[in-house]
């Protein structure tokens, strides 16, 4: 599987990035909120536990091969994270992916354009055969949003994460390239969506 150093990738709506110092006061407001993290599988962090994730982020970033890609979102027009996206690379030719977006920004798109973008990134980039989704069984939204992009419900994973004092199970969503790659055919027609780019660094 292909490293990538720096990663990034353009979506219709969002761009994605690499993570660094400077975005710890932007990643608060997402990690730091609990009507962010009630739908997360960790609790809410403070300014100095953040800080301290960014930096482990960017220390796995740097790691040969590369275990996960764990990116900032932002709109198209802006450099400021908004949110985040993440491939946690396991397996032969597989990941898990996951994906938030800060409260303020919610319903309005981010979020499938964010797991549009990495899921493509995924497959066309590093190479991948298989992406699993794991989403609590409560968050409507984001079963919505793997839904509507083709994934399909594997089952239930029960008590599958400790989050807010108490076990919590996950509805598990997977796609495959073959999928995928269906799906981004047909939408590439005349009339369609042409949906994400990968950007080369």
């Amino acid at each position: 599987m292909r490293a990538m150093r720096p990663a990034a990738a353009l979506g219709a709506r969002i761009s994605l990035r690499e993570l660094d110092v400077t975005d710890i006061d932007d990643a608060v407001a997402i990690v730091g909120d609990d009507e962010v993290t009630q739908w997360l599988s960790f609790d809410a962090r403070d300014s100095y536990e953040t800080a301290a994730m960014i930096q482990g982020v960017m220390e796995r970033a740097a790691l040969s091969p590369r275990t996960e890609y764990y990116l900032a979102v932002t709109p198209s027009t802006s450099i400021q994270m908004i949110g985040f996206a993440r491939l946690g690379l396991e397996g032969v030719k597989a990941a898990n992916l996951g994906y938030s977006i800060r409260h303020a920004d919610w319903g309005k798109g981010y979020a499938t354009d964010a797991a549009r973008t990495m899921t493509t990134f995924g497959f066309e980039v590093l190479g991948l055969h298989r992406i699993a989704a794991t989403i609590g069984p409560d968050n409507n939204a984001s079963i919505a949003v793997v839904e509507k992009l083709g994934f399909t419900y594997e089952g239930c994973i029960r008590d599958h994460v400790f989050t807010n004092g108490a076990w919590r199970d996950s509805l598990l969503f997977s796609v495959l390239e073959c999928e995928w790659k269906l799906a981004n055919h047909l939408l590439a027609e005349p009339g369609g969506d042409t949906g994400p780019r990968p950007e080369a660094p």
